[in-house]
């Protein structure tokens, strides 16, 4: 058997369980659409705590973070598995406890939902809508790109990107279509698992190819000697600061995340969940990053633009081997891709087609919309990743401040009953026009004084928010003492 042919029938077997375990979803699913989007908010500890984490960390974990280990140290073990780790969880019982509670006594699904009712705004609720989604679209499409891009890079060109792309997003549709967020997160279980894991697997596996942790640590300060200290370009506090606010708040508000909110069974489960989010985030990340930095002593050579962890498996890792820890790296891309897709779908059938286009929608044909919105996302997603046009790409690389800068403003609204629709309105909005002018406007700074522009533009959201707040009045169709007076069981 040839060593393609044995790692393409291991992904394919990891593919057709994730299928399997959809089916089996779907004869659990009820035809309505919160069973669809929430899973009737059932989800226990462990589910919804793996669920959340293998959705979160995709391809960018086995990727993204040794790519950037590799280039630039292993300091992003601070930001993404200390830093975040604790932030996450803080804004968990922040934003999630309250999102909660809202959710279980009215009925919610989505964030644009919740604010819409709180203000009495159809068009609020769409902008949100509208902001989640343009920011989501490149977000999936980058997952695409990864999952071509390994299968291309793991058989050699033997499967080209766009078959390997194809291929992952055909499975995606069909057991997301299938059974909604209950086999999400059935498979995100299985999938979060397995990426744990393997990353210690191919960790563990390299150190002892290297000769050892002290030797591969040897090796990376022959080389990179700047490795082994705290600081220096690009880790400034400021720089280190700013990305470990702007990914954290970018994530509470990132839909496939924030929706996971709405689904605990009961408030023991949230608590649970947020208290183990730091632990489990820190154990997958500091494998990561370091296998990264280690490989920098390493005589293999990564190209411009490619990806140290196949090759680095390439050269010290049997070929069945590979193939699982690949597998694992689908498994990131797969729970990150299907849970977007499926979020996706609700923000577009709750938040813009049903209030705009047909308020009268019965349950079951949001159901099935949203199942036909899946699939739309997906193959518009997919056709997307064969062109990877420059400014998707720059949208996709900054969603995590995109997603920011909703979150101040959306804070400010759980907390506090005189925050008025024009304020929301105009913190909305004028945070994403700062931020997107950072990012596509070479006359508009970037950083200001080392902080990065999307920490500023949060902070220009809240201020907007709270002084436009103080001079307006609140609409007589917004909710007051009946959306704040709720209390857990």
């Amino acid at each position: 058997m040839s060593d393609t042919t044995l790692q393409l029938g291991i992904i394919g077997g990891y593919l057709v369980l994730s299928l399997l375990i959809g089916l089996l979803a779907y004869r659990l699913t009820d035809r309505t659409a919160e069973d669809y989007y929430l899973a009737s908010r059932t989800f226990g500890t462990v589910v919804l705590l793996f669920t959340t984490f293998a959705t979160l960390l995709s391809a960018f974990t086995f990727f993204g973070g040794p790519n950037v280990a590799y280039g630039s140290g292993p300091e992003w073990i601070l930001v993404m598995g200390l830093m975040d780790g604790v932030l996450f969880a803080v804004l968990w019982y922040v934003v999630g406890y309250k999102q909660w509670l809202l959710g279980r006594e009215h009925g919610y699904v989505t964030l644009g939902e919740m604010l819409g009712d709180r203000f009495g705004s159809s068009a609020l609720r769409g902008l949100v809508a509208a902001i989640s989604l343009f920011w989501l679209f490149p977000y999936v499409m980058l997952q695409q790109v990864g999952a071509g891009t390994a299968l291309e890079a793991l058989t050699g060109g033997d499967i080209s990107y766009a078959v390997g792309a194809g291929l992952v997003t055909v499975f995606i549709i069909a057991y997301v279509v299938l059974s909604g967020m209950r086999g999400i997160a059935w498979t995100d279980t299985l999938q979060g698992a397995f990426m744990l894991v393997m990353v210690w697997a191919a960790t563990l596996w390299a150190l002892t190819e290297f000769g050892g942790m002290s030797a591969a640590t040897a090796g990376m300060a022959k080389s990179n000697p700047e490795f082994l200290s705290l600081g220096g370009v690009p880790y400034s506090p400021q720089w280190m600061l700013s990305q470990a606010i702007g990914i954290a708040f970018g994530v509470a508000m990132f839909p496939q995340v924030n929706q996971r909110f709405f689904v605990a069974r009961s408030k023991k489960v949230l608590k649970r969940t947020f208290s183990l989010w730091p632990i489990l985030v820190v154990l997958l990340f500091v494998p990561a990053f370091m296998l990264g930095a280690w490989a920098r002593g390493l005589p293999i050579d990564v190209p411009e633009n490619g990806n140290v962890l196949p090759i680095v498996l390439s050269e010290y890792a049997p070929a069945w081997f590979a193939a699982l820890v690949i597998a694992g790296a689908m498994a990131a891309m797969m729970s990150s891709s299907d849970s977007m897709l499926l979020s996706g779908s609700s923000y577009f059938t709750r938040d813009l087609y049903r209030p705009f286009v047909n308020p009268n929608a019965s349950d079951s044909w949001e159901d099935t919309l949203g199942r036909i919105g899946v699939a739309v996302f997906a193959i518009a997603a997919f056709v997307a990743s064969l062109y990877t046009p420059g400014t998707i790409m720059t949208i996709g690389s900054t969603a995590f401040g995109g997603f920011a800068q909703l979150a101040l403003p959306v804070i400010v609204a759980l907390y506090w009953k005189r925050v008025t629709r024009t304020g929301m309105f105009v913190g909305l909005l004028g945070s994403q026009v700062f931020y997107l002018a950072s990012v596509f406007l070479p006359f508009v700074p970037d950083t200001y004084g080392g902080w990065l522009a999307s920490v500023v533009g949060m902070l220009l959201g809240l201020v907007l928010t709270v002084s436009v707040s103080a001079v307006t009045a609140a609409a007589p169709s917004e909710e007051t003492d009946l959306y704040f007076d709720l209390h857990a069981d």
